[in-house]
């Protein structure tokens, strides 16, 4: 079967889109990617949403009018992967504006925004969208979704194995090994803290709205990073709650940028001939850089320890941040997800598209080791094209 996955991450830079076939067993598929594309969001609509998800008000109407600016560029997107219409069933997740997990006897919500019936409408297939509802009505935090994927598509190895996503917010999935004592233990994910919200938030703040991410950590190279600092953000509650996890930009958005650079401020030495005024931008994104890796080495300790990290996202493109976490992730192998021959974009969107076909299939998309969900529940509610 032919399934189209669209998926737009916490980072709201735009849409990845993938055309996948699967067919054969459930658990573990027989996959080959057919096409890719990406499609960025245009300027205003991408600050739009960053604001949405950070707490900024709209009323009903620009509400309405964003959920169908959002929705047409994911048709577009779906287009320009499948131009030929050949796929028979689409996956997407939407746009995450808000998540809040679960707390005590409180149930955990999140929003994504898509209007799926439109969605549908525009790309004239039924389209599974809402894939956390389910999880969430069950106990669960409706995130990470992707670790039950990334068993079925990547696979198992010869010891714990590691996939890590460094999109907006850093999620990690932890692979039993296919042989040996472990190999009945449950995969296992959860969401480690920021990886590009707030360094994306600081490099547009920074240059003055010129630049929107730090190509390659060039700028963050040339700063220096303040261990200190990161130790102390390493033991705030967030980072010391174990799994199973989740969080996003009502977290980590930019609220908690100003606080964490109203420390850096009151902890860096005065400008001068040493240290002119321009290297603290530099500071507090080699700083950040350095948080965000060092938030995913501390959070490898909540399992077993794995013999390899296989990264994806558009972090994975960062350099210096690479650099950082195999620095700090020592004796754990950390290479690309590409050398499995899975790109850094496609790994989500091909995640979304076997989850629609699970849907399609009536099979458990969750892991309720993970989600913290009583049970294992199909996924997704399914919109068809108007007759």
């Amino acid at each position: 079967m032919r399934v189209l996955g669209l998926m737009s991450g916490t980072s709201a830079d735009g849409v990845d889109a993938v055309l996948a076939s699967f067919q054969g067993p459930l658990r573990r598929p027989r996959w080959r990617l057919l096409a890719r594309a990406s499609l960025p969001y245009p300027e205003p609509l991408r600050q739009q949403l960053i604001g949405l998800g950070q707490g900024e008000l709209l009323s009903a109407a620009a509400l309405l009018e964003l959920a169908e600016a959002t929705t047409e560029v994911q048709a577009a997107a779906a287009r320009a992967c499948d131009p030929q219409g050949s796929a028979e069933l689409v996956g997407c997740h939407g746009q995450t504006v808000w998540h809040r997990p679960p707390v005590g006897k409180r149930r955990g919500n999140s929003w994504q925004l898509l209007q799926g019936p439109l969605l549908a409408a525009l790309v004239q297939r039924p389209v599974v969208f809402d894939f956390r509802a389910a999880d969430l009505a069950l106990g669960g935090q409706g995130a990470p979704l992707v670790p039950p994927a990334d068993e079925a598509l990547i696979g198992r190895c010869g010891g714990w194995r590691a996939v890590l996503n460094l999109g907006g917010i850093a999620n990690l999935t932890l692979l039993p090994p296919r042989c040996g004592p472990d190999r009945h233990q449950p995969v296992r994910g959860w969401d480690c803290g920021p990886a590009n919200t707030l360094l994306d938030l600081a490099v547009h703040r920074f240059s003055g709205g010129s630049r929107t991410y730090d190509a390659d950590g060039a700028w963050a190279r040339r700063g220096q990073v303040n261990e200190a600092l990161i130790g102390r953000w390493l033991q705030e509650p967030f980072f010391q709650q174990v799994p199973p996890k989740s969080t996003g930009r009502e977290l980590f958005g930019r609220p908690d940028l100003e606080r964490r650079l109203e420390a850096l401020d009151a902890v860096r030495q005065p400008a001068g001939p040493d240290r002119p005024a321009e290297g603290e931008a530099a500071d507090a994104l080699a700083t950040l850089t350095a948080f965000s890796a060092a938030a995913v080495a501390q959070e490898l300790a909540h399992g077993p320890r794995p013999i390899e990290l296989l990264v994806a996202g558009g972090g994975a493109r960062n350099g210096l941040l690479i650099e950082q976490l195999r620095r700090r992730c020592r004796g754990v192998i950390v290479r690309p997800l590409a050398d499995l021959g899975i790109a850094d974009s496609d790994r989500e969107a091909l995640a979304f598209a076997l989850l629609a076909w699970w849907h399609h299939r009536n099979h458990p998309g969750n892991a309720p080791e993970v989600t913290g969900a009583r049970r294992p529940t199909v996924l997704g509610v399914c919109a068809r094209p108007p007759g």
